[in-house]
């Protein structure tokens, strides 16, 4: 029984048309699931990821037209982080970033990886992360989380050089999305926010049984513990880390617009997430019961802070009620909301998926 690695993050959008344009046309995701939030059917839920919609590889959006702008804190995610293979595709990245008129800041040197940073229509931030070269460059392989580690001084933010930094780009436009640009491999890793960095292990590492990988500090605020968990020595699309903030001076977060409503973990199947159902309530957590998504069956608890975690399994998958060719296509309602259809369909503003082409998306609010 074990946690296999991330399955997805679920976050609020307030144009659903807008994330579509932005998550297709600019950062060449597939749109695998028009669907709508089962809790909420007046609503949708728009799920993105590769070709089939792998685990590990989605995002997916409520729809909640009117929510005001998010803002991150306390019992919230700061960030995800997509993957790509190396600097290269970084900053080809970069360029199409900048050129469909996304502000970009990095790449920075994470020391375990290379990244960059841009926000999407919503403010939501988002990394794009290489997959190298990992956590054994500063502490061997056996003995990783073990050891709290500073930064190196010239990474840290107080001696970077963002001027020379900001010249670092891709010296040619980048229309189409390359092979060695592909962000298909899905989520690198998530960072959320905690009060106590010690308390996230209890539950990360004592009851989901997660690897510490490394006991960190964060490069541009080094007062602030940053640890990472994750399974399989931490590849990436298992990671989940964490700011430890002073809730003294730290707001909490404030759902809407651009923040997550949710993350998700993997487990293999439905005998496994019930005895996972099982330890949790051994452990007086409190968690629901499991609840039939279609696409894969989920339970739902909080960890310390609050964050919303679920434990979702790798099938049935997204081609139960449509061909792969098909994905995305279409409106999808579970058997249960089909007599609703019409009433649900006129409180959706049907969508329109555009080509795989740059899509220039005006952004002007800052990092």
């Amino acid at each position: 029984m074990s946690i296999l690695g991330l399955h997805h993050i679920t976050i609020v959008s307030a144009d659903a048309q807008r994330t579509v344009d932005f998550y297709t046309g600019v950062l060449g995701l597939r749109l695998v699931k028009q669907t709508v939030n089962f809790d909420d059917p007046g609503s949708y839920h728009l799920y993105f990821g590769d070709q089939h919609g792998s685990a590990g590889t989605i995002i997916t959006f409520f729809e909640w037209p009117r929510a005001p702008r998010g803002a991150t804190g306390l019992g919230g995610t700061h960030h995800l982080a997509l993957s790509v293979a190396n600097e290269q595709a970084l900053l080809k990245w970069k360029r199409r970033l900048l050129d469909a008129k996304v502000r970009v800041n990095g790449p920075y040197d994470r020391n375990y990886f290379k990244s960059l940073y841009f926000r999407d229509p919503d403010g939501t931030i988002i990394e794009i992360a290489t997959k190298g070269p990992g956590w054994t460059v500063d502490e061997p392989l056996e003995s990783l989380g073990q050891t709290a580690l500073m930064p190196p001084m010239d990474l840290m933010s107080s001696n970077r050089n963002e001027c020379d930094i900001a010249t670092i780009n891709w010296p040619e436009p980048v229309p189409e999305i390359t092979a060695d640009m592909s962000l298909h491999e899905g989520l690198h890793h998530i960072s959320a926010i905690g009060a106590s960095v010690e308390r996230s292990h209890e539950f990360y590492a004592g009851i989901l049984g997660l690897q510490r990988v490394k006991m960190t500090y964060n490069f541009d605020d080094p007062t602030s513990a940053h640890w990472y968990w994750g399974s399989e020595h931490g590849k990436p699309g298992t990671l989940m880390t964490y700011f430890e903030r002073d809730p003294a001076h730290t707001r909490p977060v404030r759902m809407g617009a651009g923040q997550t409503h949710h993350v998700a973990f993997t487990v293999a199947n439905d005998d496994e997430q019930l005895a996972w159902r099982e330890r949790l309530l051994s452990f007086g957590k409190r968690v629901s019961p499991v609840q039939d998504r279609t696409y894969f069956k989920s339970i739902y608890t909080n960890d310390p802070d609050g964050h919303i975690i679920e434990l979702a399994t790798l099938g049935p998958g997204f081609t139960v009620d449509e061909p792969v060719e098909q994905l995305g296509k279409t409106l999808k309602l579970p058997p249960w909301l089909e007599t609703q259809r019409s009433l649900i369909e006129e409180h959706l503003t049907p969508l329109v998926i555009p080509c795989s082409k740059l899509a220039v998306v005006e952004q002007t609010h800052a990092f």
